[in-house]
């Protein structure tokens, strides 16, 4: 017995020591076609002070004098610059970009923050704050905003409340009223597991009905991530695990260490208990009808972790004085990663050109 124990602590202080050695939580520079830092560019991780808080944020760029994109993550929580390590980059060639990691996730994550601070009207506030950060650090007088996911729905309120500080508002699986996009989730899954005959999903989901009010039943709640990946309607048309798609590569990843990536967790799980029902009981396309600047909605056509036809009908009724509807047919959740040369496109030609685009789709 004794024997048997040593061999699990020593095993332990390994896995604990290699993860150690692998954590030295350092950004490396962009670098020229000779591996020399490029001229001109910049990547650093740093921490700025926030509305009163030290946040974190990795802002990398082949060019300081591009215009500067702000990014918003989903989650709640779940910051995305080592998920972007992993997929070709769209975003660094034309932009600098800002990987901001919002209050109480990934590197603004702090032990002792008041969960009374954590909410979706603190959030827009700090949004609107970082972009005064990015905006006098690079002398600009607008930004470009881009929201993913759960950061859709607080660029989209922030974009509305000070849209002069911004170029654009570039949604990537954008947020309208999340209550519904989970009915209407839950009726496809369980759908599409009846007709391939998936006898235990069925029985699992049928015991965690969903109806429009909240919060969701635990059980659906347990089964959500694994019932969506495994028809490839959720992070990614491919990824099949969460487990393997995004937890084991976020332990992976250089630029955190070891304690960044113990916090990026624990950020996940608090902010996910503090935000997630506000945000789904919210109906954005009500709350904001009109954006006084261009808007640009990019969407996977299998997302149904945000619901696409949602997105489409709230860009229909949406005004503004300039915007575009995107549909990536090989998409699901993250049309960014999955169809990088698309979006190059999009962001090259409409977003920077600042050109008119009718709604595409089916």
């Amino acid at each position: 017995m004794l024997i048997a124990v040593s061999i699990i602590v020593v095993g332990c202080l390994l896995v604990a020591g290699v993860l150690l050695w692998w954590s030295p939580g350092k950004l490396e520079p962009i670098a020229d076609e000779h591996g020399r830092p490029l001229a001109g560019s910049v990547s650093e991780k740093t921490r700025v002070e926030i509305q009163g808080l030290d946040q974190g944020m990795f802002i990398r760029g082949k060019n300081e004098a591009r215009p500067v994109l702000l990014f918003l993550h989903g989650g709640p929580g779940m910051p995305e610059y080592f998920l972007s390590r992993l997929y070709p980059d769209v975003f660094e060639e034309d932009f600098t970009v800002c990987w901001w990691e919002q209050r109480g996730a990934g590197l603004s994550y702090h032990p002792g923050l008041a969960p009374q601070t954590i909410t979706a009207e603190q959030l827009i506030a700090d949004t609107l704050a970082v972009t005064q950060y990015l905006r006098q650090r690079f002398g600009k007088d607008k930004i470009y905003l881009a929201a993913h996911s759960w950061g859709s729905y607080i660029g989209l309120q922030a974009a509305a409340r000070a849209p002069e500080l911004f170029q654009a508002y570039l949604g990537l699986a954008q947020i309208t009223y999340q209550l519904k996009s989970e009915n209407q989730a839950y009726a496809y899954m369980l759908a599409q597991f009846k007709s391939m005959g998936n006898t235990n999903m069925v029985r699992r989901l049928e015991k965690a009905p969903v109806a429009m009010t909240a919060p969701l039943p635990e059980a659906y709640m347990a089964l959500r991530d694994e019932a969506m990946h495994t028809l490839g309607i959720g992070t990614t048309r491919e990824m099949r695990s969460v487990v393997r798609g995004i937890f084991l590569p976020s332990w992976q990843s250089r630029v955190y260490t070891l304690g960044e990536k113990v916090n990026l967790w624990r950020g996940k799980v608090s902010s996910r208990r503090l935000l997630w029902n506000p945000m789904i009981t919210t109906d954005l396309a009500q709350q904001t009808p009109a954006l006084d600047l261009p808007v640009y909605l990019c969407h996977g056509w299998h997302d149904y972790t945000v619901s696409y036809t949602q997105a489409k009908a709230y860009f229909e009724k949406l005004q503004a004085p300039l915007k575009g509807f995107y549909t990536f047919e090989q998409s699901a959740h993250s049309p960014m990663f999955e169809e990088p040369e698309k979006m190059r496109r999009i962001l090259r030609e409409d977003l920077l050109a600042g050109q008119h685009c009718l709604a595409d789709g089916k």
